[in-house]
């Protein structure tokens, strides 16, 4: 009797815990409190979606500093366009966060590529004969393989903000290219078209180092 008394105070120790606990708010309900004017409720959005929005710059930029700059300005820019923000669209807040993301990291590409700093250094040696390997045995999908690797960075900023933009969503996201249009406001014929010119593009990219 003893035991089982124990066993149920155990049981109602853990209980009322679990109800004193507090409950997770969705980002709907984090951003309806932001609204109202507790704006700390921002550093929760933040910290939660942090690791997306990086991921997503990461695979335009390579330097850790730039990286950061643009999750600092992604993140305040939605902070100000909260109040656009409506679950009623369709789209989730992960997703909303992410166009934002993907737009920024567009401006900052085509910022970029005004600058003669931002143009990307050559090759070196040991990058140009990983290069010739990778594109030998395989090189059908040699596009496809290059995204994922550190030198395509390299190779990508000799591409236009358009051309970067599409292929990186495209092979490295997996975005369909309606999902492409919507994020970009671009038309899905468009897309479609610069794809093709991308592709073309970094085909003779690769060329020059084959």
């Amino acid at each position: 009797m003893i035991v089982r008394s124990h066993a149920m105070s155990q049981y109602a120790d853990k209980l009322c815990v679990a109800t004193l606990q507090p409950k997770e708010l969705s980002d709907e309900q984090l951003i309806a409190e932001i609204l109202a004017g507790d704006s700390s409720q921002f550093e929760r959005i933040f910290i939660r979606h942090r690791p997306r929005v990086t991921r997503v710059a990461a695979r335009f930029f390579d330097r850790p500093d730039r990286i950061e700059e643009i999750v600092q300005e992604v993140f305040a820019k939605a902070f100000f366009a909260l109040a656009d923000y409506s679950e009623d669209r369709g789209a989730s807040f992960g997703a909303w966060l992410s166009r934002i993301a993907i737009n920024t990291c567009y401006d900052e590409l085509r910022r970029t590529r005004r600058r003669p700093e931002g143009y990307a250094a050559a090759l070196t040696e040991d990058e140009s004969v990983a290069l010739v390997r990778l594109l030998r045995p395989k090189q059908a999908d040699a596009e496809s393989a290059l995204i994922s690797r550190d030198l395509a960075h390299k190779l990508l900023s000799k591409l236009t903000a358009d051309d970067r933009i599409v292929l990186t969503l495209l092979d490295c996201e997996e975005m369909s290219v309606s999902e492409i249009a919507k994020s970009l406001g671009w038309g899905i014929s468009k897309v479609k078209v610069r794809a093709h010119r991308a592709r073309a593009a970094l085909r003779r990219v690769l060329s020059e180092f084959m």
